[in-house]
């Protein structure tokens, strides 16, 4: 049989490599801004384009989404190509992915520093931009299936399983977890509420770090491990256990972020139980890869690619140790909320996601561009300071976390607690410059690639259509009977797309559906009302401010907690809560019982001058709140597509909403009168008073026994 002659198109690789590193370097550095700003909160500068509250979000969707998502690209591309014997079914779709994808990651910035936001970790970007990430999404898929079905190769190999898995269950995450009434063209509600919008969230939260952070990496280590090695994987039949135990393991995980939440117990137990069994799936990748290596550690020693893919792997191996392990309660209690989760988040990131992405650019640039590494020694100098920089980084903050939870839990002789919560802030100011130090030499050696990358690229030739030849692939294929049973969905990506997703929406379905049907998952409670129109909009500003990033509104049935805040949470407490607000770290104490600890007067000078309320505090200035005016142009809009998500608001409420509103907007007005203080009631500060003061109060008018309803 004749040899067919293609190309392979290496011109859509070069662009998502580039913008891999690009987009690299910007989300490393705005994480190292702030990380400063832990220590240093005068580096917001007192404006909210630049505030804590909105960078970090811009921080985390940059090296996710455009770091890592342009490098899973990049990846894919190259990869996909070589493991079917094809050129990607169109050109055309790929140069609508790469440009679909940089616009959804420019329309993101923006969004996020003018504070357009949903409030939901990882799913932060407003409902237009999440429709434009479905449909470039589905251009991904068009072109990745298309390219699957002309192959010239009859099996597919193992880094393809992991390929369409991720296409799937991202696409299946995404779509859920987005599900949002719109009030304006950037503005929307979460379809979900409370308890049901935190299982959905973690849901879709953990899982993005699965299939988003971890399957897709898997499926280019397999690739990617062995070539630079070139050495085969070491056991075909353990990647056929390590992929569908963990696709089907891995989505039931989710709860373990909502240990002792107001969560069902039974969806937290299931949330631990699946947790601690994803250890195995997740080693035995590990271990596949780190054993394709036996008997190449001489190279290792040599080849600069190896080295940071061997430190990819076992940081990888490290994180999925460190996951299971905090997913057990015990040890949640220690380290929720508090800078170890960050740690073991960095790990992760910077470890298996940063060095597998820098091996595999120093591997296909020098290829595509038909020349040798511009420079070993830099090569060299970038692996140890970004090792470096990673142990700096992290060890810090494991520490600082051990010692927060431990202050937060210690009580005198007499029984009072030890320490106030801002001791505990004052005391991790020299662990946030450490780690400050630590992300610095990252970002430094990321830059020191990207030196070394493009003068590598300079003194080369790019080719952009590589030659390639294949036999064409036959109808007349039979099995044998010495075949792996596995083997048939191999050669069928259709059945195995289908059955991939099956086996990752049982354990969602199982896990969320029962708090929507059954009632006495989330038990109501009769005093709890919905917020009035100046709280609706105060929430809303809290949420475009980022506040829940460092605030948390969830108080755990811990002595410590009771003692410190009041009465633990429970699920009633948040049917009103589009989206919930629980948080997922205590830079700042719980807000949860926040309403009428203090004066109206003390939250005023608390967002003009937080030191002025708190000494040592390091939350940065609000000033602008002070100045601007409430925009109430949505207010109608809002109440009514509350009414739509089940808010018992009065028939026609919409239409006096604003009367409501100013009501109370005068009245908090005249009580900073009284304190010395003269403001208008139309600006935003008034509004987030209200909101603050509202937090808890509706649980301490009456007793617990008395507002329970089954």
């Amino acid at each position: 049989m004749e040899l067919e002659k293609f190309k392979y198109d290496n011109q859509i690789v070069k662009m998502f490599s580039i913008a891999t590193v690009l987009w690299g370097i910007v989300g490393m550095l705005v994480g190292v801004i702030v990380a400063i700003q832990m220590f240093v909160p005068a580096l917001s500068f007192d404006i909210p384009y630049t505030s804590f509250g909105r960078l970090r979000p811009l921080h985390t969707n940059a090296v996710i989404f455009a770091f890592v998502g342009n490098g899973i690209f990049m990846g894919v591309y190259y990869s996909l190509q070589r493991l079917v014997k094809a050129r990607m079914f169109s050109d055309m779709l790929g140069r609508i992915h790469f440009w679909g994808w940089q616009l959804i990651i420019v329309l993101a910035a923006l969004s996020l520093l003018m504070g357009y936001t949903t409030g939901k970790e990882y799913a932060e970007l407003e409902w237009p931009i999440d429709i434009l990430i479905t449909l470039v999404w589905v251009v991904f898929g068009w072109n990745m299936f298309g390219t699957i079905i002309k192959r010239r190769e009859r099996h597919l190999y193992v880094a393809i399983w992991f390929y369409i898995a991720t296409f799937v269950t991202v696409a299946m995450l995404h779509i859920t977890n987005s599900m949002e009434i719109p009030v304006s063209l950037t503005k929307s509600y979460s379809w979900y509420a409370g308890v049901q919008d935190a299982l959905v969230q973690w849901w879709y939260g953990h899982n993005a770090v699965a299939f988003f952070l971890t399957t897709p990496y898997l499926g280019l280590m397999y690739y990617f491990i062995p070539k630079a090695a070139n050495r085969p994987v070491y056991s075909y039949r353990l990647s056929i256990i390590h992929f569908w135990a963990l696709i089907f393991l891995y989505i039931w995980a989710g709860p373990h972020h909502l240990l002792y939440t107001a969560v069902p117990d039974w969806a937290q137990s299931l949330g631990v139980v699946f947790s601690v069994m994803l250890i195995a799936p997740s080693w035995g990748g590990m271990i596949n890869g780190l054993l394709t290596l036996r008997g190449a550690w001489d190279k290792v020693r040599e080849d600069v690619v190896l080295k940071f893919m061997v430190v990819a792997v076992t940081a990888y191996g490290m994180a999925t140790f460190e996951g299971p392990m905090l997913s057990l309660k015990s040890v949640s209690a220690i380290a929720h909320y508090t800078d170890w989760i960050v740690a073991h988040v960095h790990v992760g990131a910077l470890g298996w996601n940063g060095f597998l992405t820098f091996g595999i650019l120093y591997f296909l640039i020098p290829k595509m561009y038909r020349t040798k590494l511009y420079s070993q020694k830099l090569a060299n100098t970038h692996f140890w300071i970004g090792t470096l920089g990673i142990l700096i980084y992290a060890v810090p903050m494991y520490w600082a976390g051990f010692m927060q939870s431990s202050m937060w839990k210690d009580f005198t002789p007499e029984g009072q607690l030890k320490w106030q919560f801002l001791d505990t802030v004052t005391k991790m100011i020299p662990f946030y410059a450490a780690r400050s130090i630590g992300g610095t030499l990252y970002l430094v050696g990321a830059i020191i690639m990207a030196f070394n990358l493009y003068k590598t690229a300079k003194a080369g030739s790019f080719l952009a259509d590589e030659d390639a030849e294949a036999m064409a692939l036959t109808n007349n294929y039979k099995g044998h009977s010495t075949d792996h049973w596995h083997r048939w969905i191999e050669r069928k990506p259709i059945q195995l797309m289908i059955v991939s997703l099956v086996v990752v929406i049982i354990g969602g379905v199982i896990e969320i559906v029962p708090t929507f049907l059954v009632k006495s998952n989330i038990p109501t409670i009769a005093s709890v009302k919905p917020y009035t129109p100046l709280e609706l909009e105060g929430r809303d500003i809290y949420i475009r401010e980022g506040c829940y990033v460092c605030h948390s509104q969830m108080i755990r049935p811990f002595r410590s907690e009771t003692a410190r805040y009041g009465e633990y949470s429970k699920a009633g407490e948040f049917v009103y809560d589009h989206p919930f607000q629980w948080g997922s770290k205590r830079t700042g104490p719980d807000l949860a019982r926040e309403g009428g600890k203090y004066p109206d007067s003390w939250h005023y000078n608390h967002m003009l001058e937080p030191n002025s309320m708190s000494p040592g505090s390091i939350m940065p200035t609000y000033s602008w709140l002070l100045d601007d005016d409430l925009d109430v142009s949505t207010l109608k809009a809002k109440i009514k597509a509350m009414q739509t998500l089940g808010v018992p608001y009065p028939e026609g409420y919409a239409d006096i909403a604003e009367i409501d509103l100013n009501k109370q907007a005068e009245k908090i007005a005249a009580n900073l009168k009284k304190d010395g203080i003269e403001t208008s009631p139309k600006k935003e500060i008034i509004a987030m008073i209200a909101y603050l003061q509202r937090m808890g109060t509706d649980i301490k008018k009456t007793s617990v026994a008395d507002t329970l309803k089954k």
